[in-house]
């Protein structure tokens, strides 16, 4: 039996890679980080307007989403489409808008799915990022957290859809 099997459903997974950039994508892989409610510290995104702010502080995507668009022949990668945290072993499916996450030691509440913009068309063939839609391919989409507690994160700790 493999770990999956063991971890209630898909309600438990793991944190894989935690990423952040001075603005714009990719964003580089760090070991730790702490997360306020402002997002995860060091992290910047290049167009305030559209990204960031409580409702969109903390970007999560699923690392087997990610896996399965690079099979289907997409330049995709850990961190190029401008996710904070990189999670595996969840069921994506569980992670939609009103559900908490326990992510180390913090907590984030899932406020939407995140639309994909123009800056991370290099990630996609014929660069069309509307594969992530979540209007037209609903369960590939990246989610928008909203921090309810702040906490450190490391690579390797526990997410737990509460």
């Amino acid at each position: 039996m493999t770990e999956h099997a063991h971890n209630s459903n898909g309600r438990r997974g793991r944190i894989v890679s935690i990423n952040r950039s001075d603005g714009g994508v990719p964003k580089l892989q760090v070991h730790q980080a702490m997360i306020t409610e402002s997002g995860l510290e060091g992290d910047r995104q290049a167009n305030s307007k559209i990204h960031g702010g409580p409702d969109r502080a903390v970007l999560v995507y699923s690392w087997e989403v990610i896996e399965a668009l690079a099979r289907e022949g997409h330049p995709i990668g850990i961190g190029t489409t401008g996710e904070n945290l990189t999670v595996a072993q969840l069921d994506w499916n569980l992670v939609v808008p009103g559900v908490e996450l326990r992510v180390g030691d913090a907590r984030l509440l899932v406020t939407k799915m995140a639309a994909p913009c123009f800056e991370i068309k290099g990630s996609f063939t014929h660069e069309d990022q509307t594969r992530i839609s979540e209007k037209l391919n609903p369960g590939w989409s990246r989610a928008c957290t909203r921090v309810v507690q702040s906490g450190m994160v490391r690579v390797g700790d526990d997410v737990i859809v509460l």
